[in-house]
């Protein structure tokens, strides 16, 4: 999923589940603008029965590159999940300048 796609989502009042795999650390320095369910990657195998199996699961990171493998975790575990492409450098280049690059 692309963060436009996501944006537009957002903007028409759905409320996508968004599984943010980044550190807590990380998302002080730069938080989506929107609720996110925060499970860092290393935790997502122990924590698997917060995350919804039923619709879709966005997921998301710094780039892309942890989601990605999370995506693949969580399919073959029986999630329906995809990946936010670019994730938040993404969402801070096209969507929200506002938001921190690091």
């Amino acid at each position: 999923m692309t963060v436009e796609e996501l944006k537009a989502l957002l903007d028409a009042g759905e409320a996508p589940f968004v599984l943010d795999v980044r550190e807590a650390l990380e998302l002080q320095v730069a938080p989506f603008p929107f609720p996110v369910h925060h499970v860092p990657m290393r935790e997502v195998p122990q924590r698997l029965g917060e995350i919804p199996a039923g619709g879709e699961v966005v997921v998301a990171c710094r780039s892309g590159s942890r989601s990605a493998t999370v995506v693949q975790f969580l399919r073959k575990s029986g999630v329906g999940a995809v990946n936010l492409e670019g994730g938040i450098l993404a969402w801070s280049a096209r969507i929200d300048p506002s938001v921190p690059r690091y």
